[in-house]
C-alpha cells in the first residue's frame, strides 16, 4: 500500500472520528484489478435480518438514506428483477464525481442481492450482496463488487475513493437499519420482526 493511500485513509479516519474507523460494523477493502477495482465489505449491523433486508432493498427511499444520492427509483419490476435508476454526486476531499446509473437488480429474498450496471457513468459494475443470519436474531452482510470508472479523476483516486464511498454508504445504511429497528421495538401496533 502506498504512503499516499495510508495518509489519505488516516485523514479520512480523523475527519470521521474514531468511532467509524475503529468500529466493527463496517469493514471495507478495495484492490486494483486490471482496469478496475474489487471492493469487499463486511457489515455487522446490530439488527434483525428482516430489518437489514428492508433497508437494503428500499430503492425508492434510498436518496433519503444515502447523502450522495439525489434521486433513486425503481423504474420497472418483473418478479424479483428490478430496474433501478439512481443519480447523485460522490465527494472525496475537494473532488466531486457526478454519477448516473441504471442497474438490473436480482433479488433472492431475504438472502441475496445481485446487481449489474446497464448504463450510466461507470464503465462496468457487478455486485453480489449476501445476508448471513448469525445467532438467533443477528445478521452479517457480505458485499463484493467489481467495477471500472469511466472517469480519469475517479480512477486516479480509485482505491481510497471507493473505500471512502463504500464505507460511508454502508455506515449510513446501518444507521437507517438501527433507526427502523428502534422504531419497531417501540411501536406496540407494528409487529416485531
Amino acid at each position: 500500500m502506498s504512503i499516499r493511500i495510508v495518509l489519505i485513509s488516516l485523514l479520512i479516519c480523523l475527519s470521521l472520528g474514531s468511532a467509524h474507523c475503529g468500529g466493527k460494523e463496517v469493514t471495507v477493502t478495495v484492490s486494483e484489478s486490471g482496469d478496475g477495482f474489487i471492493v469487499k465489505a463486511t457489515i455487522r449491523p446490530p439488527v434483525s435480518p428482516r430489518t437489514a433486508w428492508d433497508v437494503l432493498v428500499d430503492f425508492d427511499h434510498m436518496a433519503s438514506i444515502l447523502n450522495n444520492l439525489t434521486a433513486s427509483r425503481v423504474d420497472s419490476k418483473n418478479g424479483n428483477v428490478l430496474i433501478v435508476k439512481q443519480e447523485g454526486v460522490a465527494r472525496f476531499g475537494i473532488f466531486s464525481y457526478p454519477f448516473k446509473a441504471e442497474r438490473e437488480i436480482r433479488l433472492d429474498p431475504p438472502r441475496r442481492i445481485l446487481a449489474r450496471n446497464l448504463s450510466g457513468t461507470l464503465k462496468r459494475m457487478e455486485s453480489d450482496l449476501q445476508l448471513i443470519p448469525t445467532g438467533a436474531h443477528g445478521v452479517r452482510i457480505e458485499y463484493r463488487a467489481e467495477l471500472a470508472f469511466d472517469s480519469i479523476i475517479a480512477g486516479l483516486f480509485g482505491v481510497s475513493f471507493l473505500n471512502h464511498e463504500v464505507e460511508e454508504q454502508f455506515l449510513a445504511m446501518v444507521e437507517e437499519m438501527k433507526r427502523r429497528e428502534a422504531r419497531l421495538a417501540s411501536d406496540p401496533i407494528e409487529p416485531k420482526q
